[in-house]
């Protein structure tokens, strides 16, 4: 068996409505929250980066976990927002959590889904007895153009999982990749804000890869989506993952707790598995958990996750950091992202 042993979140206090963001450039804030079905979302603060929420959601997953810390043998970091382009976050983070130096530390690209790619390279690592466990984070502080349509959506959050095969509360049954090149969604170095090209962002990208990977692996491990408790895939708006799901055949009661999107945001790599700690809240023994991340540029990682007697021991509340939240104005928005 091998899988997450014991995982954290973190949330930032703030949150900024998407009727906020609509009042300052004259739109209907309802025909927008109709269209994205995101209501507001997350928002870091000024002194909060990807790598201070790393911390936070690090710092958690380490409380829970049933072993010494000193046996993590390797950070992973994956983010679309990296506090340096040239300085790895890896490093400075395992430095903060108090780990020795005898570790492997490496940061992740790929959009979205940075994060679930390295998840999927430490679970190679630990399956050829090569290291014992290790610390995948996935962490963004993300923003959009003012007036862009990922003003409304990008958000903040950060979500830690340690993996191994001692003492594992979600153990990964199957996994399956799926990648093209598909210009959807990119920014050069030194260009502040994202671009995204339109008429790919939908079918050929998001819907495209997804349905893929899903496909593929439900073949792999002949399972059907009546075969799950509860499903989550990737949430840049409130519409794509219930789209993809129905379209696969699963069913609105099975994705309804994990589409936490409306309330959060796209948290760009901690979306998908934003959605995962939701489920994971209420999930019992034996449930089985469908899971597909999506990355621009492109790929999706699918993943199918069966949950053991020993998350009730590592169990994290997601509700109650969900509630502790306030409102600011755009203004304030604006400065806490550094633009103003």
């Amino acid at each position: 068996m091998i899988g997450i042993v014991s995982y954290g979140f973190y949330l930032p206090i703030w949150r900024i409505t998407t009727k906020e963001i609509a009042s300052v450039w004259g739109k209907n804030h309802l025909e927008i929250e109709n269209s994205l079905l995101v209501k507001e979302k997350t928002v870091a603060s000024i002194d909060e980066d990807s790598l201070t929420m790393a911390f936070e959601s690090s710092s958690l997953a380490l409380k829970n976990f049933p072993d010494k810390k000193e046996k993590i043998e390797f950070v992973f970091f994956g983010s679309e927002t990296p506090p340096y382009a040239v300085n790895p976050a890896s490093t400075i983070l395992a430095e903060f959590l108090g780990l020795k130096n005898n570790y492997l530390g490496s940061d992740h690209q790929f959009a979205c889904k940075a994060a679930t790619g390295a998840l999927i390279s430490g679970l190679g690592l630990i399956k050829s007895n090569l290291f014992e466990y290790g610390l995948v984070v996935a962490s963004d502080k993300a923003t959009g153009k003012p007036h862009d349509a990922l003003e409304y959506t990008a958000a903040s959050a950060s979500v830690a999982l340690i993996i191994g095969k001692k003492n594992v509360a979600l153990e990964i049954i199957d996994q399956q990749s799926f990648s093209s090149d598909t210009p959807d969604f990119w920014r050069r170095e030194g260009i502040r804000y994202p671009s995204h090209g339109g008429r790919f962002t939908g079918k050929p990208s998001y819907f495209y890869h997804i349905n893929q990977a899903s496909k593929l692996l439900l073949k792999k491990t002949n399972l059907k989506p009546k075969d799950f408790s509860y499903a989550i895939f990737h949430m840049p708006n409130g519409k794509f993952p219930q789209e993809v799901a129905f379209g696969l055949g699963f069913e609105k009661k099975q994705i309804e707790k994990g589409l936490v999107v409306s309330y959060l945001g796209n948290s760009y790599t901690a979306s998908a598995l934003m959605g995962l700690i939701s489920v994971l809240e209420v999930s019992k023994k034996d449930d089985l958990i469908f899971f597909c991340s999506y990355g621009s540029g492109a790929g999706s990682d699918a993943f199918v996750f069966k949950v053991t007697e020993n998350l009730e021991k590592v169990r994290v509340s997601f509700k109650s950091l969900v509630e502790n939240k306030k409102y600011i104005t755009y203004p304030t928005y604006l400065k806490f992202m550094g633009m103003i």
